[in-house]
C-alpha cells in the first residue's frame, strides 16, 4: 500500500473547508501504480461524466482519444511527452487526451455556425471537470497536463487539422514512491496553494476585487 499523501499539504487551504465531496479532495499526484488497469466499465463511466457536462447549444464540441497503457493510442503519445511527463504519465492507467474543434470544417453547411473557440475550448474544459471528479468519486486519481508535443500526436493519430488537442488527463491509483525518480517523488509533496480570491474575483470594475456586502 503506498504512502498516503501529506494531510497538512494536501489540505484545502483555508476558505475551501465547506467545499462538498468530491471538489475537497481533489489534488493531482505524480506516483500511479504502474501495474493497475481500469476496467471497461469504469472508462465507460469517466466518459460519461464528460459527456454530460454542460454544453453550449448542446454542440458537445469535445473528443476523448482512450489511450490505455500499452495500446496503440498510448504507444503513439508516450514518445512526445515532455521531459518532466515522461516519467509519471505513462505509469497511469488510462490517459484521455481531450480535443476540441479550433477552425470550421473545410465543408461545413452555410447554415451551420462558425465555429467559437473560446466557447468551444470552453465547454471542453467542463467535460475534462465532470471526467476528473468523477474519477475521484470513484476511488481513483486524475492529474491533468498540457506537456507534449501535441502536433505530433495529433498527426500520429490521424486528427484532422481544424480539430487540436489540447491536454491529457492521466487516471490511476497511487504508486509506490520507491519505484519512480526522486524528482517524481518530491513532485508529490508540494504545498497545494491557491491565489487570493481578491487576485480572481472582480467586482466594481477589472482589478477592483469583489467583496460581499454581508459576510453569513
Amino acid at each position: 500500500m503506498p504512502d498516503e499523501p501529506d494531510a497538512e499539504s494536501h489540505a484545502p487551504m483555508p476558505g475551501a473547508e465547506a467545499l462538498t465531496e468530491p471538489l475537497r479532495s481533489r489534488w493531482s499526484p505524480s506516483i500511479f501504480d504502474a501495474g493497475h488497469r481500469l476496467s471497461a466499465s469504469e472508462i465507460v463511466s469517466l466518459l460519461h461524466a464528460a459527456q454530460w457536462a454542460p454544453s453550449s447549444g448542446n454542440l458537445q464540441p469535445w473528443r476523448f482519444v482512450v489511450a490505455e497503457r500499452g495500446d496503440v493510442a498510448h504507444q503513439a503519445l508516450v514518445p512526445h511527452l515532455s521531459r518532466g511527463n515522461s516519467g509519471w504519465v505513462p505509469r497511469a492507467s488510462v490517459v484521455f487526451l481531450a480535443a476540441t474543434q479550433v477552425a470550421d470544417a473545410p465543408d461545413r453547411a452555410e447554415t451551420e455556425k462558425p465555429v467559437d473557440v473560446p466557447i468551444n475550448i470552453y465547454c471542453l474544459g467542463q467535460a475534462a471537470a465532470h471526467l476528473t471528479l468523477q474519477a475521484q468519486a470513484m476511488g481513483l486519481w486524475a492529474h491533468q497536463f498540457g506537456g507534449l508535443d501535441k502536433e505530433a500526436v495529433s498527426d500520429r493519430l490521424g486528427f484532422p487539422p481544424y480539430w487540436r488537442i489540447v491536454a491529457g488527463i492521466a487516471v490511476g491509483v497511487r504508486g509506490n514512491p520507491a519505484e519512480v525518480s526522486e524528482r517524481d517523488q518530491q513532485r508529490e509533496h508540494r504545498v497545494r496553494v491557491r491565489k487570493e480570491l481578491a487576485e480572481i474575483a472582480y467586482g466594481d470594475a477589472w482589478g477592483v476585487p469583489w467583496a460581499p456586502a454581508t459576510m453569513a
